[in-house]
């Protein structure tokens, strides 16, 4: 069974109190809780933002359009790390609380994917670094680096094993060419699909762990997916369209896991249970032509993107629904 095959969520959460909400993470997914990420806090809290807290030898500060790499480690960096650390401290905290050091559950932990992070810092010329292979490279293995000794991290100080998310939300806009430039004369050209595959790769490496993708964007490139090493793949299943499902099913067919976002971000007027959560799983896994039994344990039930601007109780109630709906999928699909 993969770590993935689980109610988890992905990352971000309202508000700014890392130990309200690890209490609540730890406290209500059993399965795979997560080091959350608070972008209410501002500067470096956010998805890049983090990213100057993990980075090896590289450096960012702020800019009107985000984040900039620069020559040395400032203000933003040095938030970063703090914010970072307060968020590991708050999570061992609620670890040991709840009794999770010797439990064998894993915890998850979140990183902007290699293309996403090259596509939204800039360069010190206002380009995005995306544009520059040199750039892309040294971005990269700084990322694999900085995740891997961050995983590392955390696996120590909470003593159980630790898997990786890697959110790739621009993954489709870049290989199709679809980024904005700077200027209408200054385009983005599109990554090739070679590049692509071994930018991830050389992140699942450093990872030295599972590693998941996670993408609630539309349009999700399967052929890179499928051709990577990355071993399970969050999607929104809002997004899927007919072509989707196909890259989906071979996924799938070659062992790998898919976790659904079926959970809302936000409140919805008529809210589902648990049970038509697990269902909805069951008729997307049923219509691309796998029995029950055979998706058992590979598939996992998430909130379709991050709650960063869901309420406090809306957050809670998404996870709990995740979770158990998580659970009906993994111990007995064929029930459902």
């Amino acid at each position: 069974m993969s770590d993935f095959a689980a109610g988890t969520g992905m990352g971000s959460w309202p508000g700014s109190s890392p130990r309200e909400a690890a209490e609540i993470i730890v406290g209500e997914l059993h399965r795979l809780p997560h080091l959350v990420e608070l972008p209410a806090r501002g500067v470096g809290a956010d998805m890049i933002g983090r990213a100057g807290a993990l980075l090896v030898d590289i450096a960012i500060d702020t800019v009107p359009r985000g984040y900039r790499i620069v020559a040395r480690p400032g203000a933003v960096t040095r938030r970063a790390k703090s914010l970072l650390d307060e968020d590991i401290d708050a999570l061992e905290e609620a670890w040991e609380k709840a009794g999770g050091p010797g439990s064998g559950r894993p915890v998850k932990i979140q990183a902007p994917g290699p293309i996403t992070l090259a596509a939204q810092l800039e360069l010190g010329n206002g380009h995005r670094a995306l544009t520059d292979a040199g750039a892309v490279r040294d971005l990269t293995s700084s990322l694999a680096e900085g995740v891997g000794r961050h995983r590392a991290e955390v696996a120590r100080r909470l003593a159980t094993t630790v898997v990786v998310q890697y959110d790739e939300p621009v993954l489709f806009a870049a290989l199709a060419g679809r980024l904005s430039g700077v200027s209408a004369l200054n385009t983005v050209h599109p990554v090739d699909e070679p590049l692509a595959i071994g930018l991830l790769d050389e992140c699942v490496a450093g990872a030295g762990t599972e590693v998941l993708l996670h993408s609630c964007s539309p349009e999700l490139p399967w052929n890179v997916l499928q051709r990577s090493a990355i071993n399970a793949v969050s999607v929104d299943v809002c997004t899927l369209g007919e072509a989707d499902f196909d890259g989906l099913g071979e996924f799938l067919d070659s062992g790998r896991t898919v976790v659904f976002g079926l959970v809302p971000t936000s409140a919805p007027a008529k809210r589902s249970s648990a049970e038509e959560v697990a269902a909805a799983a069951v008729v997307i896994t049923d219509r691309i032509g796998f029995s029950r039994s055979s998706v058992r344990g590979r598939v996992g039930i998430s909130p379709a993107c991050g709650l960063a601007g869901a309420t406090a109780q809306w957050a809670r109630v998404a996870i709990g629904l995740c979770q158990r709906a998580g659970d009906a999928v993994t111990e007995d699909p064929e029930a459902i």
